[in-house]
């Protein structure tokens, strides 16, 4: 069993560190190599570990040896249960408690060896190759600058009068307004969540939803379709100046004083006659 220690000071940077420490883990050739967990290990020892090919666990408090078998020790659950557990993959980085790393070494008779940083790779700097626009890679439905904010919501997948769900007509009302209107795309949760949703509504993504955890977006206007207007979802749109909201219900959470204007009708019909105004 061979066994390596690295002592680790300073504050080097992620850049320098993870190359650096790398090199040193293949380099060491030791089936199991031993490091403090400060910050700086915490920080770049984890991606060096997996460059080197090794495996690495943090937070051990005491290692233990007997024969070809490496035991350490780690606490649990709030430092309410004491664990222990052996890995048969090798490399294996040992990140200890900081405080217990000299007591560690000194019980497996091991000497730390300091390892010194490496400069920075010159090619480490992040570069935009470009932007790509929320959806299908087309036109952005995107738009903060939009004076109108058009949010669609679960409904549009429902079953409609004729008993039937029409994705298709759904896709094609919703992305007319829109292309027609300039106005920006917004969605519920629900509806951006929905994989039998996902095929027709190609150009709507998780960066269309707009309240809960998404966005809250800053329009003049916002006009709501098949959406129940709950709070969580009202929330993202307290930054909205005039809400309108399209819904078969009259009970629905846009009619208890969330909406400025309620049309009680049928959002496909709406939006089929809009869009035929629009031209």
């Amino acid at each position: 069993m061979t066994i390596k220690a690295y002592s680790i000071e300073g504050n080097g940077t992620y850049a320098q560190d993870v190359p650096a420490f790398a090199e040193a883990l293949k380099a060491a050739g030791s089936e199991v190599v031993l490091v403090p967990g400060n910050s700086r290990v915490k920080r770049s020892m984890p991606a060096a570990a997996l460059r080197a090919g090794a495996e690495v666990d943090t937070n051990i408090v005491d290692v233990a040896v007997a024969g070809e078998t490496v035991t350490v020790r780690r606490w649990a659950y709030r430092q309410r249960i004491l664990t222990a557990f052996s890995r048969a993959a090798r490399p294996w980085v040992i990140v200890t408690d900081p405080a217990l790393f000299g007591e560690i070494c000194a019980k497996l008779g091991v000497t730390p060896e300091a390892l010194p940083a490496a400069a920075a790779p010159a090619d480490t700097r992040t570069t935009v190759n470009g932007v790509q626009a929320a959806g299908d890679g087309g036109e952005s439905t995107i738009r903060p600058d939009a004076k109108l904010l058009f949010v669609a919501g679960a409904g549009w997948t429902k079953k409609q009068a004729d008993g039937a769900v029409h994705l298709d007509e759904a896709a094609k009302a919703i992305k007319g307004f829109i292309s027609k209107s300039g106005a920006s795309l917004g969605s519920s949760k629900s509806l951006v969540d929905m994989p039998e949703a996902a095929a027709a509504f190609t150009f709507m993504s998780h960066m269309n939803q707009v309240g809960q955890t998404g966005s809250t977006p800053r329009h003049a206007k916002g006009l709501a379709t098949c959406c129940h207007g709950e709070e969580p979802h009202v929330v993202g749109w307290r930054f909205i100046n005039e809400r309108r909201a399209v819904n078969l219900d009259a009970n629905c959470g846009w009619a208890q004083g969330k909406a400025d204007v309620l049309y009680v009708a049928d959002a496909f019909a709406v939006m089929d006659k809009v869009n035929e105004l629009l031209g």
